[in-house]
């Protein structure tokens, strides 16, 4: 009865911790992405879409002014139409998460070498010293460090342990690292789908704002002729284009950023598997 109280307490405890991660993620996951659109409503209307950036601001407002005479090419993305501030804002969303991935991937691959911490550990453990190998755990930080600081406590109770088999207190150690692992994965891996899910939308955001452009500019085309058809049809296509150069850019930070973060939880994943793998075998050969 002496393991099955502790092994409750563990449940609950990660149970306890998952429901609170999986409530915090979901509040950012809706705020984050809402309030980016708003922003970049707001930069579209009343910063790039300013009366002072037209030589013919329409005074009367509203949700979509017309302005006409662009000053500048900052200006000019304003007739871009309201396909604009929907890509400005899936940038912005793209660098709030880029930014808060940067900082939690940071955080969980520790402060030092995994590879340097985990040879340490297998050191202290061949020396039968746990208590620095725990210590060990406590400079490095991150995940690889809290997933075997949790397989070392409960490697140190299974050493004292003498009413079970080897056998079982190795697959107490297993299972005390797949709890402790259930717990840090998620992070990791959390608000990625934004990206991933940007790395294809913003593109096709693009498209539709350049294909809505050029219907726009073909309706002039058609009811005007000469020069200044011709005019206000190379405008059209330049004011177009800018969705595309939107969409595409967004697109291709948010594939770069996402593939950069999965190779990095790729390599603090490996180093959680080879805790594990360190822990049992450590254990199987200093305590048959």
């Amino acid at each position: 009865m002496a393991e099955i109280k502790p092994t409750a307490t563990v449940k609950s405890t990660t149970t306890t911790s998952a429901a609170h991660a999986k409530k915090s993620g979901n509040s950012i996951s809706w705020i984050a992405p809402l309030a980016c659109i708003i922003l970049g409503y707001c930069l579209w209307r009343f910063v790039i879409g300013a009366d002072a950036n037209f030589t013919a601001p329409d005074k009367t407002g509203g949700f979509w002014p017309n302005h006409q005479g662009p000053k500048g090419n900052l200006s000019r993305m304003y007739e871009g139409g309201i396909i604009v501030p929907i890509l400005i804002g899936l940038f912005l969303i793209v660098l709030t998460f880029v930014i808060e991935r940067m900082l939690t991937v940071s955080k969980a691959a520790g402060s030092g070498s995994i590879t340097e911490f985990i040879r340490k550990v297998q050191f202290h453990l061949a020396n039968k010293d746990v208590d620095k190998a725990i210590a060990e755990c406590d400079r490095q930080k991150g995940s690889v460090g809290n997933v075997m600081k949790a397989g070392l406590r409960k490697y140190k109770e299974m050493i004292v342990n003498t009413e079970l088999e080897t056998d079982q207190k190795i697959l107490n150690i297993q299972k005390e690292v797949e709890e402790a692992t259930a717990l840090e994965l998620p992070m990791l891996e959390k608000n990625l789908v934004f990206l991933s899910t940007i790395a294809s939308v913003a593109t096709l955001l693009g498209l539709l704002g350049t294909v809505l452009g050029m219907i726009r500019s073909f309706s002039a085309l058609g009811e005007s002729g000469g020069g200044e058809a011709a005019q206000k049809l190379s405008q059209g296509i330049s004011e177009a284009l800018y969705n595309t150069a939107l969409g595409i850019g967004t697109s291709a930070i948010a594939i770069i950023m996402y593939n950069v973060f999965t190779t990095r939880i790729d390599g603090i994943t490996y180093g959680i598997d080879e805790s594990g793998f360190t822990l049992t075998q450590s254990f199987a050969a200093n305590y048959k």
